[in-house]
């Protein structure tokens, strides 16, 4: 499991961290452009020794020293941990293969996937030479769905479409059982369930045999014009059984034994979910890996999130010895990331005022503007008001436009303007 991050002289900040990761579950709360997929593109280049996609972080122009600093425990070998320079123009890595723990997932919120598997991109020293060696997959959201070849023309992952297709027209294929499970878990409710249907064809020119998903009013529907949440669901549960199939088979075929760990990085797990998808996802995504790989092996979620039901939908079984919360600010030009306190908040819009989202008020910014305003008049800091609310019937003005009638606000406020009129009247 990743323990340990912490960067110096690159990414959002001259000293990033350290962060130090929990065992099970990990969140990752901040605003955009503080650096969320740029701590993720770290954990999984600290962990593979590769760039997800290719891009390679660049340090800062004002730092001397940069440096990535890591630590991670492997259940077979105990805890590493290492920092590696940047000189010359490159990430000086040691010659020495890394001492890596596991499967490594990551899923990218463009629908990119990237894996790394210790029985087929970590090579003892006695294999053939003649054996094609690649350091990670790294693939587009388009070879996601339709395959992926690698430079010398191995067929290196038949993609969503086909083997979807392929495992479902295979009699006994643990493979599309696998699957099934995944996107029945993985499923906003019982209502609406992911439920493979009949493959079809699409069009008279196109002989792909495409997958299909049997929707709630009866009709198969082919998985390519589903919505974007019911794709990027399937992309997942997909990529999540290619992986571990594919890690099983190499292993077998190696004749060692697969891996106790895996780690599963992901960028906003919310990206095109409804709310109703979005309180269930995590829970759900452990259940699966879990399910999947057995109880012997340990997982641990590495997760960016702007959603605070990704948050709610954890309280009942967070554990704050194996569960965390960090939260990247903005603080004096730098962005800083901390672990935050854990504490139920009960309901979303408690989790939006909390410090993990940071909001004044869980309405929209007119109403924000208005409360304040509201507030700033009955402690009598009339000063502070913004030029269009300097009055007390401005301020009641602008509530009635921006609030419901049956808004909790609006008791407070009366009690406060009857109050002022007493006072009044007695003078």
């Amino acid at each position: 499991m990743l323990k340990l991050l912490s960067l110096k002289g690159v990414g959002p900040a001259e000293k990033f961290g350290p962060v130090e990761f929990a065992p099970r579950l990990n969140f990752i709360t901040g605003d955009n452009g503080l650096g969320k997929s740029f701590l993720l593109d770290a954990a999984w280049w600290v962990l593979t020794r590769t760039w997800a996609r290719g891009v390679e972080a660049v340090p800062r122009e004002d730092s001397t020293s940069p440096s990535i600093r890591f630590a991670f425990s492997k259940v077979t070998e105990g805890d590493k941990e290492g920092e590696i320079p940047f000189k010359d123009g490159s990430w000086r890595q040691q010659k020495a293969r890394p001492s890596i723990p596991g499967v490594v997932i990551y899923a990218g919120v463009d629908g990119s996937f990237s894996a790394w598997d210790p029985a087929r991109n970590y090579w003892s020293d006695q294999a053939a030479e003649s054996e094609e060696k690649i350091r990670a997959f790294n693939f587009s959201p388009d070879q996601v769905w339709k395959g992926a070849i690698s430079e010398k023309g191995t067929n290196i992952c038949n993609g969503l479409i086909h083997d979807w297709v392929r495992w479902q027209r295979t009699a006994n294929d643990s493979s599309f059982d696998e699957l099934t499970r995944a996107l029945d878990a993985l499923s906003p409710s019982g209502i609406e369930q992911l439920v493979p249907g009949e493959p079809c064809y699409i069009g008279a020119l196109d002989e792909t045999e495409y997958p299909t998903l049997r929707m709630p009013y009866g009709q198969d529907v082919p998985l390519v014009h589903a919505s974007a949440g019911m794709r990027r669901i399937a992309a997942l549960a997909y990529m999540l059984v290619w992986t571990w199939n594919g890690h099983k088979r190499a292993c077998k075929q190696r004749k060692i034994n697969p891996a106790k760990e895996i780690i599963f990085l992901i960028d906003e797990v919310e990206c095109h979910l409804h709310p109703q998808w979005q309180r269930r996802i995590v829970p759900a995504l452990l259940r699966v890996v879990q399910a999947m790989t057995g109880e012997k092996v340990a997982v641990q979620l590495i997760v960016a999130t702007h959603s605070p039901l990704v948050l709610a939908s954890v309280e009942p079984d967070f554990d704050e010895a194996d569960d965390a919360v960090f939260n990247i600010n903005l603080h004096k030009n730098d962005a800083k990331i901390s672990k935050e306190l854990w504490a139920k908040q009960g309901d979303v819009v408690n989790w939006l005022v909390s410090d993990a989202f940071g909001l004044r008020q869980a309405r929209s910014v007119a109403a924000e503007v208005a409360i304040e305003a509201a507030e700033a008049w009955m402690r009598n800091e009339k000063s502070a008001l913004p030029d269009n609310l300097k009055t007390q019937k401005a301020i009641h003005d602008e509530l009635v436009r921006v609030l419901p009638a049956l808004d909790e606000f609006w008791p407070r406020w009366i009690v406060s303007n009857n109050k002022d009129r007493v006072r009044g009247s007695r003078k």
